[in-house]
């Protein structure tokens, strides 16, 4: 009897193909959709997604399919994508690319990118720019593709992905979000050891929205019953199952393996081991094809026929024999471009185990020198990662080493700096075995550690780079070359500040200090203007000094654009003339532009967008930063330095009290993920966003952002506004103890003095704690920082004005928070006029202006719907019925200003309940009934609970609890 080696059946999976094909609905109706389909080698994770595959096909859909190859984290980036969009390329020709055939051709190199593999590695910056817009441009080509119809995306054996596989997945899973579009991808959960880099991946797949997990069990008996039934054509007998069963505990390709590998029926006779039977069928072939799958075996899971003959150099006639024998076992497969794959990843590895050690380094050593010599045996682009691959596994230590180099600088040119810094890391292990290692790679050891440091850097894995800052500067001989040794400290100083480590000044002093004893030239002009750039946000004044020192060299060397950042760091940067510094930021942008200084160019436009933002014109600001998103879109630096454009319009749309459109472009810019303190501003503006709405997700979003103030340093321009941000929140929370400790903490800040656009709004929130607590030293101490606090443009004019009406007493609260209400008018921000207009109407209330009070609250509520600023309107509901104006509001007594719950509560107050009494009687914790006490009291703006049921028996609300519903 003729036993089939694969069954043709889908066993036991209904609730995975159910899962997805619901998934495919969701995309289908516009929903990014993320399948994550995990289970044990040979569990039948391709076999299901076959069968799925064929049937979106069936249903309209388009189906790309790529898979990861086992060449490690060091491995071709993107070769699942290369593969889809080679698919594409193949079926719709290049003009799908849309004009952008260059910018894709680190992908897919046939489209005519001129290959710079062995080109000197490119200086390197704080951002994989160019890598962004690249995955910027692969998330639109999907949506075009999904629009057409939808498109399922396949990635195989995902646990094999490289990093850059990895950050361009998590870009289309949590940024680009095309619509129509499912993504699956498979990996193998048996290979998830501790350190995988991929269980910290999922993790983080895990928390965005629209990704679902599969996991594929093992069959039950009776599913193992379908199969052998299904590959023997007959019925099995009961032991045979059974037997089976126990040995494969229901995983179906052990089932297959060992159904061709016993008895056609009786399936006696099995293997004892997982690789007995994985060769079993192997050693029944003869012995010249076993021979070609052991050297097919050194060449990964999948090989090309050119190649394997090539390394085989066997007569062609031979070679074809030995492949119709692996081919008619059913261990390899032929594909539809006439190269072969092992029908199974566990067949390759087993019989890739089977090689002695010399046969090992012999046919890896073969492969490595058959691509060297003929690159086109591979698909384009493969090459360098081939060769590094098959030398190190070679075990030719000197060859190892170039070819890692080689692979590094090709991993660069396709924009996978994860993988480059890794390649180039091998390299540095390499060294010490490779006596002349110097020379081989025409370069030191120091200058092989400095472009591993740049690699690290621009993947964004900072910590590893200042690991390597020390090993350099350990290695380095700064009296012999202080040029190199002080470039290691300014990288350094950056990094430590970009983590939070330190400010960072102590590594840039002695920087500057060898800098300036350096030898004169290009090199050393762009140094200084590097460290002035850097040390402005530390020491104005001596960044200044540095700069100048810079300039006067780089007029001697007619090298200007080098000191193109630094004076974007001195105009924006301490004592400032905004007005005139906008127009010199536009000289300097257009010499950016000119020079094609791509990063100072987006700095200028990013400054630009912050100085119009801070003059009080914010509309100015909010399209000057989405031109500067565009503009950086265009030149490929959207997901970097681009990013700092996304919060500068956030916070110009949030001044203007375009709150929707500033929540969705925080959301675009939390997507993006910036590593260190890069992505702090958006952090801090999203999280008062949603402390002014009472958003549910304001909290986690608070404490995420305070977190920052738990680092050993943090930039002044950073850590005010998260001072600022801590007292607001404690009040909104009405946590007097709280608010009053965060206030000290603020006032105290010795930054503050220097820096008035950060330092006012701290004010305006320590004045209000001081106000509402009646803390006479904090209003004190506030009132001291104000006098001498500089407000030159319009928010400062008018925080300056409100801490004045906060502080006063008596007869001046009035004609003061009058005053701050026309400042407030005259900024243009909605927000802070409404909360204005609170404390206005209060005052006017006591003073008996009851027409000027009704105004006031009034507007106030109106701002506060506008926006969608719940407590806001809460507020002005409360202070309505408390002063009679019942028709103020729009509303009922009570009908907008509690919840169900809340008044339940109150009414149980009312009765004189305690807390835990409360609790007992709603069924909830005494803590949460202590939460809900303590907001009813804030937003009935009294002072106790005796007031808050005095108020609510006035107010009727104790009727509303008990009302029929």
């Amino acid at each position: 009897m003729t036993v089939r080696a694969a069954s043709s059946v889908l066993v036991g999976r209904h609730r995975e193909t159910a899962a997805l094909r619901d998934a495919l609905g969701r995309a289908r109706a516009g929903e990014p959709t993320t399948v994550l389909v995990g289970g044990e080698a040979g569990v039948g994770k391709t076999r299901l997604l076959e069968e799925f595959a064929g049937w979106a096909t069936d249903g309209a859909a388009r189906v790309l399919v790529g898979q990861c190859l086992e060449l490690g984290e060091a491995g071709l980036p993107f070769a699942p994508f290369a593969a889809a969009l080679r698919a594409v390329l193949r079926a719709d020709g290049p003009e799908v690319f849309a004009g952008y055939e260059a910018e894709f051709a680190p992908l897919l190199p046939e489209l005519g990118r001129t290959s710079v593999a062995l080109a000197a590695p490119r200086a390197a910056a704080l951002s994989d720019a160019p890598r962004g817009y690249l995955f910027d441009l692969v998330a639109e080509l999907f949506q075009r593709l999904a629009d057409a119809r939808p498109l399922v995306l396949i990635i195989e054996d995902l646990h094999w992905a490289d990093r850059s596989t990895r950050d361009l997945i998590g870009f289309l899973v949590r940024a680009a979000r095309p619509g129509r579009l499912l993504l699956v991808c498979t990996y193998r959960t048996d290979e998830l050891q501790r350190g995988h880099p991929l269980r910290a991946f999922l993790a983080e797949l895990d928390r965005a929205r629209g990704v679902e997990r599969v996991e594929l069990g093992r069959l039950d008996r009776d599913g193992t019953a379908a199969i052998l039934a299904d590959l023997l054509g007959a019925e099995p007998l009961a032991r045979a199952v059974d037997d089976v069963h126990d040995r494969t505990q229901g995983n179906p390709f052990f089932i297959e393996e060992l159904a061709v590998a016993g008895d056609p029926i009786g399936c006696v006779a099995l293997p004892e081991t997982l690789r007995d039977l994985l060769l079993a069928r192997v050693d029944r072939l003869p012995e010249p094809a076993q021979r070609v799958l052991r050297i097919a075996a050194a060449g990964g899971t999948r090989f090309a026929h050119d190649l394997l003959a090539e390394v085989a150099g066997l007569p062609e006639a031979e070679l074809e024999d030995a492949l119709r024998a692996a081919v008619a076992a059913q261990l390899v497969v032929a594909d539809r471009d006439g190269d072969y794959e092992f029908r199974h990843a566990l067949v390759r590895e087993a019989v890739h185990d089977e090689l002695l050690p010399g046969e090992h380094a012999r046919l890896h050593a073969r492969f490595a020198a058959a691509i060297e010599a003929q690159p086109h045996l591979v698909a384009a682009g493969r090459a360098p990662a081939e060769i590094a691959h098959h030398w190190h596994a070679a075990h030719d230590h000197p060859r190892a080493l170039v070819a890692a180099r080689a692979a590094a600088a090709a991993a660069a040119d396709r924009y996978a700096y994860a993988e480059q810094r890794r390649l180039l890391e091998r390299a540095l292990e390499l060294w010490e075995l490779v006596p002349d290692a110097a020379d081989l790679l025409g370069m030191d050891h120091l200058a092989l550690l400095e472009q591993t440091l740049d690699a690290a850097v621009t993947a964004g894995d900072f910590s590893r780079a200042i690991t390597l800052t020390r090993a350099g500067l350990a290695e380095v001989d700064a009296d012999a070359a202080p040029l190199r040794a002080a470039r290691l400290l300014d990288q350094r100083g950056r990094l430590m500040a970009l983590l939070g480590k330190s400010d960072g000044s102590r590594e840039l002093d002695e920087a500057y200090r060898l800098a300036a004893g350096g030898p004169p030239g290009v090199e050393r002009v762009r140094l200084l203007a590097d460290i002035a750039t850097h040390l402005v946000k530390i020491d104005p004044k001596k960044a200044a000094r540095v700069a100048a020192e810079a300039a006067t060299d780089a007029e001697a060397l007619d090298e200007q654009v080098a000191l193109l950042s630094t004076r974007i760091a001195l105009l924006c940067h301490g004592e400032r003339d905004l007005t005139g510094g906008l127009a010199e930021l536009g000289q300097v942008a257009a010499a950016a532009r000119a020079a094609g200084d791509v990063p100072t160019l987006v700095a200028a436009m990013v400054f630009e967008s912050d100085m119009l933002c801070e003059l009080g014109r914010y509309a100015e600001s909010a399209r000057a930063a989405e031109a500067g998103v565009a503009e950086a879109r265009r030149v490929g630096i959207s997901r970097s330095t681009g990013a700092y454009l996304l919060s500068n319009r956030a916070e110009a749309l949030i001044a203007l009290g375009r709150w929707d459109e500033a929540e969705a472009v925080c959301a675009e810019a939390a997507r993006i993920d910036l590593s260190g303190v890069t992505g702090l501003h958006w952090l801090q503006l999203g999280a008062g966003l949603r402390l002014a709405r009472a958003h549910p997700g304001a909290d986690e979003l608070v404490d995420r952002a305070l977190t920052f103030l738990g680092r050993p340093y943090l930039w002044p321009n950073h850590r005010l506004p998260l001072h600022e941000l801590a007292i607001e929140a404690a009040l909104a929370a009405d946590d007097k103890v709280e608010a009053v400790r965060a206030a000290h903490v603020a006032v105290a800040d010795g930054s503050l003095p220097q820096l008035p656009r950060e330092g006012w709004p701290v004010l305006s929130a320590a004045a209000r704690t001081a106000a509402r607590v009646g803390d006479r030293e904090l209003a004190t101490a506030v009132a001291a920082l104000a006098s001498d606090l500089p407000a030159r443009h319009p928010a400062a004019r008018a925080h300056a004005a409100q801490v004045t009406a906060l502080l006063a007493v008596g007869d001046q609260a009035l004609p003061a928070w009058r005053a701050a209400v026309d400042a407030w008018r005259a900024d243009g921000q909605p927000y802070p006029l409404g909360r204005a207009l609170l404390a206005l109407a209060e005052v006017t209330a006591a003073a008996g202006e009851r027409d000027e009070t009704a105004a006031a609250v009034t507007e106030a509520t109106e701002i506060g719907r506008r926006l969608g600023a719940a407590p806001l309107v809460e507020a002005a509901a409360t202070l309505a019925r408390r002063v009679g104006l019942r028709s103020a509001t729009g509303g009922g007594a009570g009908a907008d200003l509690l919840t169900a719950r809340e008044r339940e509560v109150l009414r149980l107050v009312a009765e004189g309940h305690s807390n835990s009494r409360i609790a007992e009687q709603l069924f909830i914790s005494p803590k949460t009934a202590s939460v809900h006490v303590s907001r009813i009291i804030a937003k009935l703006g009294v002072t106790n609970r005796v007031e808050a049921a005095a108020l609510a028996h006035r107010l009727g609300l104790l009727t509303e609890a008990t009302a029929p519903r």
